[in-house]
């Protein structure tokens, strides 16, 4: 195929040709995004006033589509240029019926935005509600904790939490299924001293349950721990025919880590290791194995010699 020659003179005019389309394509693109358009954009409900003597419950999703009127560069980048990401409405009408009115609070609505975009409606524009009785509960706290220690440190005593009951209000058959309420996290590393930590409680799911206080004050009594060895008795359990079992050797030597301040305080009275006449009567094992059923909370146990024994029989 033959390559079309073109003049100097030819190449030019070819050349102003494109740069004034370009410069025409330009110009109208910003006069276009300079004018104005209605575009959707979905936002998350938060709401505030709540009623306080009624426990409600929305009949909705907790998203809806706000219609927003804004020019073309707006709509361009709609999702990056709503701020915030979500719109707070007040309930203060619930008081007197159970719906609201997105066309009453447009104007207050509109405020929030941080951008010139104006918000010509919202879909729905009505939002039900069904209410109960507000009841309240007391519900004990269940710490979410992640503790490291610096080696041969440890929890020396229970964790106290301050208060370890928390006050939850909301209808009734939402607060039955509530048994325990959860804290956020507590993550400590390299811990080696008694530590004092305000940690807030897990934000509710429900929009109708609202807890009270919001953190709770947590200590976490930290101690060096040293090995110690004691010699415990053997019992033996589940000998409903009385049988007159000898145990071979009737003590074994319990291995553990117990906190400095309570070295001295820890005797064998703390702990109590049985062995279980069923292994023999059901499992046929000619050996017994050494459980510990009774612990101290802050110490750790590490090893129990011998785990099995040996036993004879006397009918």
């Amino acid at each position: 195929m033959p390559f079309i020659k073109l003049t100097k003179i030819e190449r030019k005019r070819i050349l102003v040709l494109i740069t004034c389309l370009l410069i025409a394509i330009a110009a109208w693109l910003f006069m276009a995004l300079n004018n104005k358009y209605p575009y959707t954009v979905k936002t998350v409900l938060k709401y505030n006033n709540i009623p306080q003597k009624k426990a409600f419950h929305p009949l909705q999703s907790d998203t809806v589509d706000l219609q927003v009127e804004g020019t073309g560069w707006q709509l361009l980048f709609s999702r990056l240029r709503i701020q915030p990401q979500s719109i707070a409405i007040s309930l203060e009408k619930l008081n007197n019926r159970n719906f609201i009115l997105f066309s009453e609070q447009l104007y207050n609505v509109n405020n929030q935005l941080e951008t010139s975009q104006k918000i010509i409606s919202v879909k729905p524009d009505t939002l039900y509600f069904d209410f109960s009785e507000k009841t309240i509960k007391k519900v004990p706290v269940r710490l979410i904790s992640e503790l490291n220690f610096v080696k041969q440190y440890g929890v020396s005593n229970p964790i106290e939490i301050n208060p370890d009951y928390v006050t939850i209000s909301g209808p009734e058959q939402e607060l039955d299924k509530i048994k325990e309420w959860k804290t956020d996290s507590l993550k400590l590393d390299d811990i080696q001293y008694t530590t004092k930590n305000m940690v807030g409680m897990m934000q509710s799911k429900l929009k109708n349950v609202s807890i009270f206080p919001a953190s709770v004050e947590v200590k976490v009594p930290i101690d060096e721990f040293t090995e110690k060895v004691l010699e415990v008795p053997v019992k033996v359990i589940n000998n409903q025919e009385y049988y007159n079992v000898k145990l071979y050797p009737r003590k074994v030597k319990i291995t553990f880590l117990v906190a400095l301040s309570k070295y001295s305080q820890v005797n064998e009275d703390f702990i109590e290791a049985v062995v279980d006449l069923n292994d023999w009567k059901k499992l046929n094992h000619n050996r017994l194995r050494v459980k510990v059923v009774r612990f101290p909370d802050f110490c750790k146990l590490l090893q129990i010699e011998p785990g099995k024994l040996d036993f004879i029989i006397e009918k």
